[in-house]
């Protein structure tokens, strides 16, 4: 008994309780703010769209900034500060939105509409807001607490890491669900009260426990900036001792955090003052690239760059081949099974053979896995037809002036039940809705293959990210940790960012077969750049697996390598 509440008080479990809120608050915000935004804006994606692009590009250009001020700034202030902006930017942009609803009719009416376009702003301004804070909570829990809490363990960071990823891909899955429920036998401005309420409690009670792990683990008082005093021995020592100053970020040291003393900022212009952020974000990009990791963490960006998830992209596609919303969710659903089996998986590789090796093995899963989505591109039943101008449907409207495709009023149920609305052909239908106007059948052959190698490549994704994750979890310097894991996120923004230009330029059913050939490309380019790293970290043991010292480094290299790994 003694062990099991030594273990519910302990900073580890604490750590686990306070990221599940965090992290069930945020994806019933993500999945429901769109919904909001559709409704809002007479059925219509455009403010959806806004939105997606607005959080993209700020990550994408303010990631290094981001990542700076962690490294920057104690830890305690830096979390704190981070959950306070968060939540509260959700409460407010919950109640703009209930205000919208309530109020929408006269609104529109007062200023010639321009106060509701106005209100439309604020929200998605706000919204962004709470996102980059979102990233910057991820970035020092994630990437700095969790290596710290661990301690040199690196089997217990292991670990830790994969706990984090099982919680993500429950919440992902049962968040929007309850949401859902309660917007569908609700209504949506019900749903923004819930959200608003939620998180106003999730805050006090993550505020808490974020304190409670602090006080249990000492050592997140210091922040050094030496590579000897870091938590974990670095990947490449002779890229640290030959490093310029002028290649990595400032390292900044900070005592502790009662007698954190930063430093005394010189007396600068005006013009060295608008200068300061761009140099930081240059030299974010230039340490990034210097980093032992980089190819490691290019190649899982390139991961990013594919339809191959169940995102709204995807699930319209699939909505086109004839699958309903309850077999999308259920299909959702296996594939956060094969995600928790991906970190149980890693763990065991880990184990077994060494950490780079485990993201060389999960690589190989993944790419096997694709093979059968890029199969169904050419078996019964796939719409793929590069004849067919992606330009065709909108050109069309636009000669003859016929209105751009919206989203005709669903069923709301569905929309909450998914949370994916049919963005390829400009309308959501359930498949088969009307029984006597509904074409022939559609062979399923193509769509299941392709839905059986997305769920299966789930086990290699995530057992690659949770390995990839710990790499720059345990070989980029401390002092560099938020700025690193900033860029690696403006990476991963900037990939994604392309899929989805990839899809405006090709928005048709029949041009996805060639999406998913893409993305079949891009992932196993992704592969290939982790292939070159670890062949440089290894040498001639690239596949001789050993079974590693839990706390020495995860895997040993060959005589006369300057690495050590």
């Amino acid at each position: 008994l003694g062990s099991v509440i030594a273990y519910f008080t302990s900073a580890k479990f604490l750590l686990y309780l306070g990221h599940a809120l965090s992290t069930w608050g945020d994806r019933m915000w993500h999945f429901a703010v769109s919904v909001f935004l559709v409704e809002l804006y007479g059925n219509s994606l455009l403010l959806t769209a806004v939105y997606g692009l607005v959080v993209a590009g700020s990550v994408l250009l303010l990631g290094a900034l981001i990542g700076d001020w962690v490294d920057k700034n104690s830890r305690l202030k830096v979390a704190q500060t981070s959950l306070i902006v968060q939540n509260s930017s959700v409460i407010l942009c919950g109640v703009i939105l209930m205000i919208i609803f309530l109020f929408k009719t006269q609104l529109l009416t007062l200023y010639h509409g321009w106060l509701l376009t106005l209100c439309y702003i604020l929200v998605i301004t706000i919204a962004n807001i709470a996102n980059l804070a979102s990233t910057a909570t991820a970035i020092t829990i994630q990437r700095d607490w969790i290596v710290v809490v661990a301690g040199e363990d690196r089997s217990k960071l292991a670990d830790m890491n994969a706990t984090i990823r099982r919680i993500d891909q429950l919440t992902n899955i049962l968040a929007p669900m309850a949401v859902g429920q309660i917007m569908t036998f609700g209504s949506p401005m019900i749903g923004c009260g819930f959200i608003s309420g939620w998180n106003l409690m999730s805050m006090c009670v993550e505020y808490l426990l974020l304190w409670k792990v602090y006080q249990k683990t000492p050592t997140l008082a210091h922040k050094s900036a030496k590579v000897e005093a870091s938590e974990l021995k670095q990947l490449n020592v002779k890229k640290e001792s030959d490093m310029k100053p002028a290649e990595g970020v400032q390292l900044i040291i900070e005592k502790d955090v009662t007698g954190f003393e930063p430093q005394q900022e010189k007396e600068v212009g005006c013009a060295a003052r608008i200068a300061e952020p761009f140099i930081t974000f240059r030299d974010g990009w230039v340490a990034y690239y210097n980093q032992p990791v980089f190819l490691a963490g290019m190649g899982l960006a390139f991961l990013y760059m594919t339809v191959l998830g169940f995102d709204c992209i995807t699930t319209g596609y699939a909505y086109t081949q004839g699958l309903s919303g309850s077999v999308l969710s259920l299909l959702m659903g296996a594939s956060a099974v094969t995600g928790i089996m991906g970190t149980v998986a890693f763990t065991w590789l880990r184990r077994k053979c060494g950490l780079i090796r485990t993201g060389l093995i999960s690589g190989v899963a993944q790419l096997a896995c694709l093979i059968l989505c890029a199969i169904s591109v050419f078996m019964p039943g796939s719409p793929m037809d590069l004849t067919v101008s992606p330009f065709a449907d909108i050109s069309a409207r636009l000669f003859e002036n016929e209105p751009l495709p919206t989203i005709a009023s669903p069923e709301p149920e569905m929309i909450f039940a998914t949370g994916m609305p049919n963005l390829l052909n400009g309308s959501i239908a359930p498949a088969n809705s009307d029984p006597e106007m509904s074409p022939e059948p559609v062979p399923l052959i193509s769509v299941s293959l392709l839905f059986a190698g997305v769920i299966a490549a789930r086990v290699g994704l995530w057992s690659f990210d949770l390995t990839v994750t710990q790499l720059l979890q345990e070989n980029v310097i401390e002092s560099e940790r938020g700025i690193i894991n900033g860029v690696q996120n403006s990476m991963n923004y900037l990939l994604d960012l392309l899929h989805f230009i990839m899809v405006i330029l090709a928005p048709n059913p029949e041009a996805f077969g060639l999406l998913v050939l893409i993305s079949v490309s891009f992932v196993a380019m992704g592969h290939i750049m982790y292939f070159r790293f670890a062949q440089k970290s290894l040498g001639k043991q690239l596949f001789v697996c050993h079974t590693p010292d839990p706390k020495a480094a995860p895997d040993s290299s060959p005589p006369g390598n300057t690495s050590t790994v």
